[in-house]
């Protein structure tokens, strides 16, 4: 389970938790400035109370997003329909390699990632394709998966995405339904830390497709944004 601390990972787990799932949650420390989402991922899973692993990997030495260099993360974008900056290049590609090593180790089936193809803000590696495109790889490149092959089991690695075809607004409300505690998420890529406390931006793409998907799902958005920032209601 790729736990990030955002909103749409913690719907994820919630949803695996409600098909019976026993959970291994692994995030990934890997020099975003918005580091911070790391205590909302440790809350949540000790909230769930599942195993939770952090793997520490420096993609700034890799570069190129404004969420690992220093460039500018963009503000109040209007028509969230390009690839932005904030894209980090090969970022799940490179987790879920990660996650699938992990799993089989763990002698795990199923992958769960919480990638949305439809409110979210253009990445390609978020998308149905993509991930399809990796169970394949996935169930070749490792021995859990080519035994099974050999066997004639079929595939033996599959990667659960219940999310992507939600709009932002069903993922709302389904993580309401499941009681997802969303004061314990954190979704901004520019959070500002007032008296030991991170407060979001309110104005990067993030922000505003989660306070766009609260307001349109009729439920109180929670988030703790800086002064100044409207809250949906």
């Amino acid at each position: 389970m790729l736990l990030s601390g955002g909103l749409d990972s913690a719907v994820c787990l919630a949803a695996a938790r409600a098909e019976g799932r026993e959970c291994f949650a692994l995030s990934f420390d890997y020099g975003q400035r918005h580091r911070v989402e790391l205590d909302a991922a440790r809350l949540l899973a000790t909230s769930a109370g599942v195993t939770h692993k952090v793997i520490r990997l420096d993609l700034r030495a890799v570069g190129g997003s404004a969420l690992t260099a220093d460039v500018d993360v963009p503000k109040d974008r209007e028509g969230l329909d390009s690839i932005p900056v904030t894209y980090v290049p090969a970022r799940n590609l490179t987790f879920l390699s990660l996650a699938l090593g992990y799993a089989e180790v763990l002698d795990a089936r199923e992958l769960w990632i919480g990638v949305n193809a439809v409110d979210y803000s253009g990445y390609p590696d978020c998308r149905a394709e993509f991930v399809r495109a990796f169970e394949h790889v996935a169930n070749l490149g490792t021995r859990l998966g080519v035994e099974h092959m050999a066997k004639g089991d079929g595939p033996w690695f599959q990667v659960r995405t219940p999310l992507v075809t939600l709009s932002k607004v069903e993922i709302v409300r389904l993580g309401t339904s499941l009681g997802v505690d969303f004061t314990l998420t954190h979704s901004c890529y520019d959070p500002q830390i007032v008296n030991g406390s991170a407060l979001a931006c309110g104005h990067c793409d993030s922000c505003l497709i989660r306070a766009r998907g609260f307001a349109d799902a009729g439920v109180p958005d929670p988030t703790r944004y800086v002064a100044g920032v409207k809250r949906s209601t």
